[in-house]
């Protein structure tokens, strides 16, 4: 692009959220279904969700950049997009240096270069330190729940599991093939992890306590079931760094605990 996008749509919460991180706030005119954050992102008009997008609605908002993630949005509906000449930026943060990179290039495209490489930088050195702070601990054996029914975790190439590592744990599902694999909980007792972690309100700690039937767990023996702020680790964005940051507390408290 030969000039800074003025008119930019997002079609993923995270997108939505990299792009405010950037400083395009007020260039974004529409977002997707669950942009929530920045609470500013909820007033936007809606386009859709990675089910299904309105391509006449985005079309109507003569948008001059388009931004999309790999893993939510139909290619062959973006594909549309591009051939009416809307230019299409997609996204796939696979490492934390990715989301540092995303908002520096979303900064250049709607013009504050600046202000996004401070705010990368920024990111980058806050996830050194944590991973400084934490290279010599203790090893604790993590399973880190997704979802429930079906049972459901993430192998070493989820982001999540990276925050895990960073902190010094080791995610006993990180071998598995599938970026979010199902498992059954026979795997999870042989497994025997130190800690069991999940993310979300109090309402979901009922994932954690069903573990209870298992006293012979070494997480459940050792007082180890965690529950972890909602978002901040599930969308790769700048508050990962928060995310990470509050899991790493979580895996010294179940170290104190073994």
């Amino acid at each position: 692009m030969a000039d800074p996008a003025q008119r930019v749509v997002s079609l993923s919460p995270g997108a939505t959220e990299l792009l405010f991180s950037a400083g395009a706030s007020a260039k974004v005119v529409a977002v997707s279904a669950w942009s929530d954050y920045p609470a500013e992102a909820a007033d936007l008009p809606q386009v859709g969700d990675s089910n299904r997008l309105d391509l006449e609605a985005i079309v109507s908002l003569a948008p001059d950049l388009v931004v999309a993630w790999v893993d939510g949005n139909s290619r062959s509906q973006l594909e549309r997009l591009s051939d009416l000449g809307i230019p299409v930026f997609w996204l796939a943060p696979r490492t934390f240096d990715d989301i540092a990179m995303a908002v520096s290039d979303l900064a250049l495209l709607t013009g504050s270069p600046d202000l996004g490489n401070e705010r990368a930088e920024a990111f980058r050195a806050e996830m050194a330190t944590l991973k400084a702070q934490y290279a010599d601990a203790r090893p604790v054996k993590v399973f880190y729940q997704i979802w429930d029914q079906p049972l459901m975790t993430v192998n070493r190439e989820e982001l999540i599991s990276k925050a895990i590592t960073l902190c010094g744990g080791v995610n006993v599902f990180g071998e598995l093939p599938r970026l979010v694999p199902r498992i059954s909980r026979e795997a999870v007792l042989e497994a025997n992890p130190e800690a069991i972690i999940t993310a979300g309100s109090s309402d979901d700690r009922q994932w954690l306590e069903a573990w209870r039937e298992f006293p012979s767990l070494a997480a459940i023996a050792a007082g180890n079931l965690f529950l972890e702020p909602p978002d901040l680790l599930a969308r790769p964005t700048l508050r990962m760094a928060d995310g990470a940051r509050h899991l790493c507390q979580t895996l010294e408290q179940a170290r104190a605990n073994l």
